[in-house]
């Protein structure tokens, strides 16, 4: 394997330090670029960042600090900022779940950062998770709210995670 091309790709388990630390740190990550996007009008809808750094934590670091991530995330936002909105929490939990899982999957098999994997990824996400909160919400308004609003948040998703993932692609 030449590591000189092949990015490196872990699967931490739970009794390491560092998937704490990195799960931490793609937490903070979660918390913040909502922020920062709730400071343009509609962004958190439109741009979808709180499902950024799941996306990476779990292509990255794998299934175990994806999920960690996808799951204190929205919890952690809600707790502290009510946003996002107990109404739409379940919803965002399975979405962020379901993206942390698609994204350690899409890892494993294509062992390599790879830009049609990610838009496999985000696509699968959106569609199951679509369709689960179809089923939540009991709207197939609101559950095809993400393919009406956001495609500028899941065109960042796929494209400024392939960037980031393959900037990082040495640790």
């Amino acid at each position: 394997m030449n590591t000189k091309t092949t990015p490196l790709l872990h699967s931490l388990p739970f009794t390491q330090a560092n998937t704490y630390l990195f799960s931490f740190l793609f937490v903070a990550g979660n918390i913040l670029l909502p922020q920062l996007c709730h400071l343009v009008p509609g962004g958190g809808p439109m741009l979808l960042p709180i499902y950024f750094f799941t996306l990476i934590a779990g292509y990255k670091f794998g299934i175990r600090v994806g999920l960690i991530t996808a799951l204190l995330s929205p919890v952690i936002n809600h707790l502290l900022f009510g946003m996002p909105a107990m109404a739409v929490l379940p919803a965002i939990l399975l979405k962020s779940g379901l993206l942390a899982l698609a994204a350690a999957c899409a890892a494993r098999y294509m062992n390599k950062v790879s830009i049609g994997a990610l838009l496999v990824v985000v696509l699968s996400y959106q569609v199951v998770g679509t369709l689960g909160e179809w089923a939540l919400s009991g709207s197939l308004y609101i559950a095809l709210q993400d393919f009406r609003m956001a495609i500028p948040g899941l065109l960042i998703q796929w494209l400024g995670g392939y960037a980031l993932l393959k900037a990082i692609a040495r640790w």
